[in-house]
């Protein structure tokens, strides 16, 4: 059995990772979504397990300790990081998996798989990924500033990636990642 994809997906914060990952996963049945660990507080309608694994301080820097994660990083005040295990175990059985990470996570994997697939989200502007954030309404607008400065500095990264994609429609830009990863299977087999 051949070994599925890692695509590692960054982009910046607000720009619509989530909503065309749902997507993603959607139309495609051989993708699959790494759940992160992080320290951060769940947002409403988020779920233990589903959207992130939530997890203390302390026992995030338990799993840094015991090499337990493929990378991390602290975003914001918070810790994030991919547990490797599951991550492998789903690549060793064939399946696609994409993690959706920081540009910190990003150089960390790139190290370790300079295979892996990498693809960056570009919003359609920084005017529209302001109002993206604002239009969230989960966080005060100093966090909000935080992370837009943090999104234009995110950005500069992008040429980096093997792929950019730039998100002004959700059904388009996912299309175009389904694109990208059915190239690239039909070139590696």
């Amino acid at each position: 059995m051949a070994k599925g994809l890692l695509i590692v997906y960054t982009g910046a914060s607000g720009v619509g990772k989530g909503t065309v990952m749902k997507r993603l996963l959607q139309e495609n049945s051989n993708l699959r979504l790494s759940v992160s660990a992080t320290t951060r507080a769940p947002r409403p309608g988020e779920t233990n397990g589903i959207e992130y694994h939530f997890v203390t301080i302390d026992k995030f820097k338990e799993m840094i300790a015991n090499d337990e994660l493929l990378e991390h990083a602290v975003y914001c005040g918070n810790y994030y990081g991919t547990p490797e295990k599951s991550v492998r175990d789903m690549i060793d059985s064939g399946l696609d998996v994409m993690l959706e990470i920081e540009v910190e996570g990003y150089k960390q994997i790139k190290k370790q798989f300079p295979d892996c697939v990498t693809i960056f989200m570009l919003p359609p502007s920084v005017e529209e990924l302001e109002k993206r954030l604002s239009g969230r309404g989960t966080e005060k607008q100093d966090v909000v500033q935080q992370r837009l400065n943090r999104a234009v500095e995110e950005m500069t990264f992008a040429k980096y990636f093997d792929y950019q994609v730039t998100n002004d429609d959700v059904e388009k830009t996912k299309d175009e990642i389904l694109n990208i990863i059915a190239n690239i299977k039909k070139e590696r087999n």
